[in-house]
């Protein structure tokens, strides 16, 4: 008897070059955090990125991060504005710093951070003699967060902004690259991402000096001396050159992969649409999301857990959005600025596979699966 096999949210999508770069590393013994496949990887990304990008590969989207506060000189006792709705990698690397997060709510256009509440709370903490070192907005889902509004607010504060571009790569703003837009941009590759490298990130900086001190402190913060001399602390952050190899292959097929995710929510709206408990987050004029992964807000939790345990019948992977930081039992005691929109679409809100593998099988049993939900 056939059985079924398992569709996940969001897996990993080979191109088939990635084993040749990998298979390099090892005949030429580049076995290392750096090498040919790291150099050729960070150019890779900085001619998509293009404008001027200057990328350092590391080990994860949290290490670009928390190497993006040390370099703004978040440390203890600072007070670091976070938008609330993402996941918890955007959040955790304040508390590394031995600095505490503010989270800041939702606007409903885009489903990210609302520009009004954070002058809000820039306004307040200021008052409170507690002016903001730094600013985490996270392009959710691949949407572009309201980057004008928010660079402007921050200006007008002198507050830098790190741009949390995990889940944006192949998404645009008004034609510019996501991961460009702020001060420092950061990228994940982890497995679940448009593309991957097993695991992995970048720090995206606007000149050289900036990612060279990024990668000072990626690889132990070492001086120069023909010696191990040390005069700042540094972190084990640097992306491996194996590692790296499977990036190279991965940005061979990143548009490829842009549209195919922009397929399965165009399949998805398509299908949908007429339930009329079901609706979708649409672009708004010049933003350009890569549907990374496709999210419909349904009319009550009780109906998004029963699409939810539907699929789940079937062996079908869904999730319900994020839970809001604010709502997170380890920040429990942390100030937030609220109006209510997180919270209510982690309420009625689910992630539908999104995965760029997925065949017109895989889609048309999820769409019957969820046409077996009565009342829809």
């Amino acid at each position: 008897m056939l059985t079924k096999t398992k569709i996940y949210l969001s897996s990993p999508h080979m191109g088939g070059s990635e084993q040749r770069f990998v298979n390099e590393a090892f005949d030429t013994n580049w076995i290392a955090p750096l090498g040919p496949n790291v150099d050729g990887f960070e150019n890779d990304i900085q001619q998509y990125l293009g404008g001027n990008s200057h990328v350092s590969v590391l080990s994860s989207g949290t290490a670009a991060i928390h190497l993006a506060l040390q370099l703004l000189h978040v440390s203890q006792g600072d007070e670091v504005l976070c938008q609330s709705f993402t996941f918890s990698a955007s959040a955790n690397p304040i508390v590394y710093q031995g600095a505490t997060p503010v989270f800041i709510d939702s606007e409903p256009d885009t489903w990210n951070m609302s520009p009004e509440l954070l002058e809000i709370a820039i306004i307040d903490r200021i008052e409170k003699y507690k002016k903001p070192k730094a600013i985490i907005a996270v392009h959710l889902y691949g949407m572009p967060y309201k980057a004008d509004e928010i660079n402007a607010i921050a200006k007008k504060y002198d507050i830098p902004v790190v741009e949390d571009s995990a889940e944006a790569l192949g998404s645009t703003y008004h034609n510019k690259a996501c991961g460009t837009l702020s001060d420092i941009g950061i990228l994940s590759f982890n497995g679940n991402k448009i593309i991957t490298t097993s695991g992995g990130g970048a720090l995206i900086a606007h000149n050289l000096d900036l990612k060279n001190k990024a990668v000072f402190l990626a690889t132990q913060a070492r001086d120069q001396a023909p010696h191990y001399e040390h005069s700042h602390i540094g972190f084990n952050y640097r992306m491996s050159n194996v590692v790296a190899g499977i990036g190279r292959g991965q940005m061979e097929v990143l548009d490829e992969r842009v549209k195919a995710r922009r397929r399965n929510f165009d399949f998805y709206k398509q299908n949908l649409s007429k339930y009329n408990s079901i609706s979708f987050l649409e672009e708004p004029t010049g933003f350009f999301s890569n549907r990374w992964i496709t999210c419909i807000k349904t009319d009550s939790y009780k109906q998004r857990e029963r699409m939810r345990l539907e699929l789940l019948k079937d062996d079908i992977e869904s999730r319900p959005l994020w839970k809001p930081m604010h709502m997170q039992p380890v920040f429990k005691d942390c100030l937030h600025f609220s109006n209510g929109t997180s919270e209510a679409l982690f309420d009625k809100g689910l992630c539908l596979p999104s995965g760029s593998n997925l065949s017109p099988d895989d889609l048309d049993r999820i769409l019957n699966a969820i046409s077996k939900i009565p009342n829809l």
